[in-house]
């Protein structure tokens, strides 16, 4: 996760996302960098529009929060569910001995 900061550090600075670059931003942390990944990381973001992507996430991330609060709901409605339920039998046993009182007058 280290080297994507390192890399976003890069981007929101302005600078160019280099293999030297993100070292030396990994360095100044304190972090101790795996040549290999710093390579794999830049081979992977070859080509990618980081700001459209960043985009792309908060979009994502936006669209996702309903579904999050609509499961965060499912739970509440579900515990609200017994109780209606517990009224709704209540009345009935109300009713059933309304009904008992009638047939001894």
């Amino acid at each position: 996760m280290e080297y994507i900061y390192a890399a976003l550090i890069l981007h929101s600075a302005g600078k160019e996302v280099t293999e030297d670059a993100v070292t030396k931003v990994m360095t100044a942390a304190g972090i101790a960098v795996d040549g290999s990944r710093v390579k794999a990381l830049i081979a992977a973001l070859d080509g990618v529009n980081i700001a459209e992507a960043i985009e792309k996430s908060a979009v994502a991330a936006v669209a996702a929060a309903p579904a999050a609060a609509a499961g965060a709901a499912a739970p509440a409605a579900a515990e609200a569910a017994p109780e209606k339920k517990a009224e709704e039998e209540k009345a009935d046993e109300e009713s059933g001995m309304a009904g008992l009182g009638a047939l001894f007058g």
